[in-house]
């Protein structure tokens, strides 16, 4: 199992993407992948592409990758390519595979170089490939082409970040060898995140491409600028092979000859190449996957029980079973139920603490909206006044008359009781407008049923309506009820001879209720909005209202009081919003034309919400500070108040006019205290009611069953999508299982000297060339660098043969460089190549040559015969 268990690690972590990303929470598990990081010009495509063995990634100059690759490489008998958002398709022609991925980065960053961070996934199959799941991330650039932001270069370097940040992820960090590797963006950014070097492998390209006479030999041996997990060089096409479609297998021959023919490379030719880094990356990213397994396990086992219960329900789950489906009806029907009453006569559980619904908004209606709606239809009292005048003539016609009409009060009491039925029928229209609304609330639970949704809204909504017109009918029955008596003897009537002692300034004050108490009626934050910039501009302030006056204070602690205005000859009156403001405004202005407050005429007081306005209005009323009237009534008004009254005529007018304030008032607290009752109990219990008892059976009617229970394709979708990551989780729990307990991973290499990736601003030492062979001892060839298979190296006396070789020195002083020397004859053609040292055939080990012997006082090492690579 354990063999199994290790070669099934990454098609794991593969199958755990899918699944994760099918329904988009891939972000919820980091899996080991491998992150490719580099600069425009390091050649990070070639290397993806020699993976693979195929041409597939754009080309082209500027930023190229612009979307993150994930390209997860698996072993494979036939050869294919897949991506997860067009599943369905298998590519077989990889010329297509880099037009779907140039539409697809389109689609999402448009065509002008814009960048996005929503990656591509692509699943490569192919019997060339190992195992690995790969990240190919944009280029770090410096400069902003087409519709490139300014900042890109913040941009991408974030978005690297954040998928290299990531402790399960290995760090590819590849840089060219023609550059200096002090400089590298792609091993300082790797460095930032990964301090201790255990992430992040080097790659060196372009190691044909150097300078003539230099190499990346002690780079590559892990001597200069070390890391942890060393550097792996690759020599990838050139844009001329490119542009020719050269294949990329007679590339990789011709990589191979590259490194076994140079003679800085040829030593560690079989740890150089694309091949080897392509099994060292799948070795390294297995083991990584190892390494992180206690911390994946605990991550999948609580997926696995976040998904359990939701899950439970869909394992025995067959879509056509009548059984369920008639289950499920009546349990959705039964909650729609207990939810909408819950939502009515509110609940401690699940409680909506960003806004009012249900009940709560009702409430507001019954006791704030309703009560402003009440006052505002106030009457003006020069035209009461008039009104009453006109009546009491009328009513006396051609006589004159001694005593106060009663037929003038009844008349005028009845217009003034008519005018109550339009706020009552706004009540009734704002109350069926929440009941819809909690409704539709309710019925979002039923959201996996898209036909059953539909008509438990249409069933309640149209009981709704019908209910409507019954409880308009109350209504307006309970308004003819009042008109129909006019009881003078109500306990509350102030009576005629009261109304007669009542002079006109009693009449003016405002009623306070609790007189002889300051009532606080509302306290709250409020903004005044327009105090000049120039006088600290708008603040917020605490604000109390009482029965007699307005105060604010500087905080809701009441301590430090800023002004207390009296509401004496106040009125409300509304303003329209400011063009940049979001705040709902309403003023207070003095009826006499004096300033309210400093030197304003009006203060403006700003809510965040009109719902807030239309609370402070009602609260205002309730103090006795009404709303402003219309202009152009009151011009009106004022045209046909021309007329004069006789002192006897008066006196009637103000009897008259105390006796119907007095039984309009009582008329109103007996409205305000009906309409709720008459709503609730028509309307409002009976839709509740009618839900659980007769909506099903409703329901029935209207439609078949399996109509009603048909899913929606959305719902059948996220439930496979769930069940299939379920299985997923399980079988990758299962696997864990196995390979923890039965696998052998290597151990990360030891630290390194890594402190020259800390200075952001280093450079490597200037190149040095190493001195070339002409300046060697007459007689002795080249030594072959590096250790040779064969048997152990045998020191000789002093003055034995010449023809082998000293050992190179394992250091040199000095100061060391990237760029070494290069001794490699093919690289000047000028020069002629020689030949590495080797035993000439037939003479055996340990017999002398004719060679001059070696200097005296120096030990001799024997070197076992090497073939020659170039024979």
């Amino acid at each position: 199992m354990g063999n199994r268990g290790m070669e099934e690690l990454i098609p794991l972590v593969n199958k755990l993407q899918d699944a994760f990303s099918s329904i988009g929470q891939s972000c919820h598990l980091d899996l080991p992948q491998i992150a490719v990081v580099g600069g425009q010009s390091a050649g990070k495509s070639s290397v993806l592409e020699n993976f693979v063995g195929r041409d597939f990634l754009p080309r082209g100059s500027g930023i190229v990758t612009r979307r993150p690759l994930i390209l997860q490489l698996i072993f494979s008998k036939t050869e294919y390519a897949e991506f997860l958002h067009c599943k369905s398709k298998k590519f077989t022609d990889f010329d297509e595979v880099r037009q779907e991925i140039e539409a697809e980065t389109d689609r999402v960053t448009g065509t002008n170089k814009g960048i996005s961070p929503v990656p591509i996934n692509l699943r490569v199959y192919s019997p060339h490939v190992l195992n690995l799941t790969l990240i190919d991330l944009p280029g770090i650039t410096k400069v902003p082409v087409g519709d490139q932001p300014q900042d890109i270069e913040y941009q991408i370097k974030d978005m690297i970040l954040q998928f290299i940040s990531r402790e399960s992820s290995l760090i590819l960090a590849v840089t060219p060898a023609n550059m200096d590797l002090a400089n590298s963006d792609a091993l300082k950014m790797a460095k930032e995140v990964d301090p201790q070097g255990l992430r992040t492998i080097g790659v060196i390209t372009k190691l044909d491409l150097m300078d003539e006479g230099t190499d990346a030999r002690d780079v590559l041996e892990n001597k200069l600028l070390p890391l942890r997990r060393g550097y792996i060089g690759v020599v990838n096409r050139s844009q001329k092979d490119i542009d020719g479609k050269k294949d990329i297998r007679a590339a990789l021959a011709a990589e191979r000859k590259f490194f076994l023919s140079h003679p800085a490379y040829r030593h560690m030719a079989d740890r150089m190449g694309t091949p080897h880094l392509q099994k060292v990356l799948n070795q390294q990213l297995t083991n990584h996957i190892r390494e992180t397994l206690p911390s994946l396990r605990s991550k999948l086992q609580s997926q696995l029980l976040s998904l359990e219960k939701e899950v439970e329900e869909y394992k025995n789950f067959r879509p056509d079973d009548p059984t369920r489906k008639t289950k499920a009806l009546l349990q959705m029907v039964q909650q729609f139920g207990v939810d909408f009453e819950k939502r009515i006569e509110g609940s401690g559980d699940q409680v909506d603490t960003l806004e009012l619904s249900g009940g709560a908004r009702i409430n507001r209606i019954f006791h704030e909206r309703f009560p402003f709606e009440l006052v505002k239809m106030e009457f003006d009292e020069k035209d009461l006044r008039r009104e009453i005048s006109y009546a009491i003539k009328n009513i006396h016609g051609v006589r004159t008359g001694l005593f106060t009409p009663d037929l003038a009060f009844e008349a005028i009491v009845k217009k003034q009781v008519v005018k109550l039925k339009e706020p009552c029928l706004k009540c009734v229209d704002l109350v069926i407008q929440e009941l819809i609304n909690t409704v539709r609330q309710c019925t979002s639970k039923l959201g996996s049923y898209p036909r059953l949704r539909e008509e438990t809204e249409r069933i309640v909504t149209t009981h709704i309506r019908e209910r409507e017109g019954k409880t308009k009918d109350q209504i307006l029955l309970l308004i003819d009820i009042e008109l129909s008596y006019i009881n003078t003897n109500h306990e509350d009537f102030i009576g005629f001879a009261n109304a007669q002692q009542r002079n006109t300034q009693t009449n003016k004050k405002r009623a306070i209720p609790n007189q002889g108490e300051i009532l606080v009626i509302r306290r709250g934050w409020l903004t005044i909005n327009n105090i000049s910039i120039m006088k600290g501009g708008s603040k917020e302030y605490w604000f109390v209202l009482t029965a007699e006056s307005l105060s604010w204070y500087k905080d809701e602690e009441e301590k430090e009081k800023k002004y207390m205005l009296p509401l004496d000859n106040l009125k409300i009156r509304d303003v329209e919003k400011g063009f940049m403001s979001n705040k709902h405004v309403f003023a207070i202005f003095n009826t006499e034309q004096r300033n309210v407050y400093k030197d304003l005429r009006q203060i403006e007081l700003a809510c965040d919400s009109q719902e807030d306005v239309d609370s402070w209005k009602a609260s205002f009323l309730r103090a006795g500070v009404y709303p402003e009237k219309d202009q152009t009534e009151n011009e009106d008004g004022a045209q046909e108040n021309t007329f004069s009254m006789d002192p006897q005529l008066e006196r009637q007018v103000e009897t008259i006019r105390n006796l119907v304030d007095s039984y309009v008032g009582i008329i109103n607290k007996s409205i305000r205290d009906l309409m709720p009752k008459t709503i609730m109990h028509l309307m409002i219990n009976n839709t509740k009611d009618f839900i659980h008892s007769e909506l099903l059976a409703y329901l029935y009617s209207s439609a078949d069953q399996n109509s009603l229970m048909e899913e929606s394709a959305d719902q059948a979708q996220r439930r496979d999508d769930m069940l299939r990551m379920y299985h997923a989780l399980k079988e990758a729990l299962n696997i864990i299982g196995d390979i923890s307990t039965s696998t052998v991973s290597t151990p990360v290499p030891p630290p390194v000297d890594d402190t020259w990736l800390q200075t952001s601003t280093g450079h490597s030492p200037p190149p040095q060339r190493r001195p070339p062979s002409a300046v060697l001892p007459p007689g002795r060839p080249p030594a072959v660098r590096g250790p040779t298979p064969g048997p152990p190296l045998i020191p000789i006396p002093a003055g034995g043969p010449s023809s082998f070789a000293a050992p190179p020195i394992p250091s040199r002083p000095g100061p060391q460089n990237i760029f070494a020397a290069n001794n490699d004859p093919f690289s000047a053609p000028p020069q002629i190549p020689s030949r590495p040292a080797r035993i000439p055939p037939g003479i055996p080990p340990g017999v002398p040559s004719r060679r001059p012997p070696a200097a005296p006082n120096r030990p001799t090492i024997i070197r076992p015969a090497e073939p020659s690579l170039l024979d």
